[in-house]
């Protein structure tokens, strides 16, 4: 319980912290994927997406402690949430009928957490490869491939990053309704005596 407890709080807390760099770098990747295979995006223009997805205007020595960052980030949102799904444990709770947002996060985490792990991993390789540890173009393609879905085709490459960076839009949004910052909070009563 007090394991619950922990995984739960410090998911809470890092999708506070996380929950922007993940949602521009799942529109960005989207639209850039989407841009340049069927919509006939510019190089000049999907360049300016993928400067945004890697965190390039943060400078270019900053882009792999940024990437770093977003993947661990991503990383933790999935073991933590993982371990309170219950499907890790025997004790499962009874979910509620009602389709609600947290309804909808249970059911697509199982869904999701094994692309976006994939996609997180092999994009912080990538980048860190390229940028600290000198591996070659023909290596880091390797792990380019991967985190766009090359290896399933032209024709299913952009489908599988849409899918990927839909759910992990859902995610996101079931996500921080959760937390309550949108919540309006209540007003105390107003003591209308003299």
């Amino acid at each position: 319980m007090a394991a619950s407890g922990f995984f739960r709080k410090l998911h809470r807390k890092t999708a506070l912290i996380i929950f922007l760099p993940l949602l521009i770098s799942a529109l960005t990747g989207i639209i850039y994927r989407l841009g340049k295979t069927w919509f006939g995006m510019s190089n000049k223009v999907g360049n300016i997406f993928m400067m945004i997805h890697q965190g390039e205007y943060l400078g270019t020595p900053l882009v792999p402690i940024y990437v770093l960052l977003v993947g661990l980030g991503l990383l933790g949102m999935i073991i933590t949430g993982l371990s309170m799904t219950g499907i890790l444990s025997q004790n499962r709770a009874a979910q509620p009928r009602k389709l609600n947002a947290r309804k909808v996060h249970r059911i697509f985490a199982p869904i999701v957490f094994l692309p976006l792990t994939v996609s997180a991993v092999t994009g912080v390789i990538y980048r860190l490869g390229k940028s600290w540890f000198g591996m070659s173009s023909e290596n880091a393609a390797i792990f380019l491939r991967i985190h766009q879905g090359s290896y399933l085709g032209d024709f299913f490459k952009p489908i599988y990053v849409l899918l990927v960076g839909l759910g992990l839009i859902v995610m996101l949004i079931t996500g921080i309704n959760q937390t309550g910052i949108f919540r309006q909070r209540r007003q105390p009563p107003q003591d209308l005596g003299n």
